[in-house]
């Protein structure tokens, strides 16, 4: 298990029942950004990642 897992786990079991929007996902992430700037590269790396999961891979 990586140290991030507990995070995600608390997340789930908190807030595992809620439908959010993909814009509060983008302005929590933005807020989030601005209390935190050292994670900015890693942030931003989530958010492309996510926005392109559906994205075909070019093989």
């Amino acid at each position: 298990m990586y140290f991030t897992d507990r995070g995600i786990e608390e997340l789930v079991e908190r807030r595992g029942e809620e439908e959010v929007s993909l814009l509060w996902l983008g302005e929590r992430l933005r807020e989030f950004v601005d209390l935190n700037p050292e994670f900015e590269t890693p942030v931003e790396r989530l958010a492309t990642w996510l926005a392109r999961l559906d994205d075909e891979e070019d093989d």
